[in-house]
């Protein structure tokens, strides 16, 4: 059983790494696109999409595809690294359990 649980979990974690590592990659090519063409905003523009419409959209319509681009692999990937983050978390567990038997 403790075999198969640290397997699955290995395999999860690695999967979940390089799935990571993949959307990383892809924000750095759109963060450079749009550093480029010397388009700003915020952190709370990333995670406002009302705020992204109203504030930032007027500004760059010509860059408006990039920036959604960069800001859906950008929460993507927070969300890849928050799953990451609790598999890292049920391994530890797992091993722990397992530790004093």
């Amino acid at each position: 059983m403790f075999a198969l649980l640290i397997s699955i979990v290995i395999g999860l974690f690695v999967a979940m790494l390089f799935l990571n590592v993949y959307f990383r990659v892809k924000v750095l090519k759109a963060y450079r696109k749009l550093v480029e063409n010397r388009v700003e905003f915020g952190a709370t523009h990333l995670f406002n999409r009302q705020k992204m419409e109203e504030e930032v959209f007027p500004r760059y319509p010509h860059m408006r595809a990039d920036i959604e681009t960069f800001t859906s692999h950008m929460r993507y990937s927070i969300k890849m690294a928050t799953v990451l983050a609790a598999l890292i978390t049920l391994f530890g567990a797992i091993l722990m359990y397992y530790r004093n038997q």
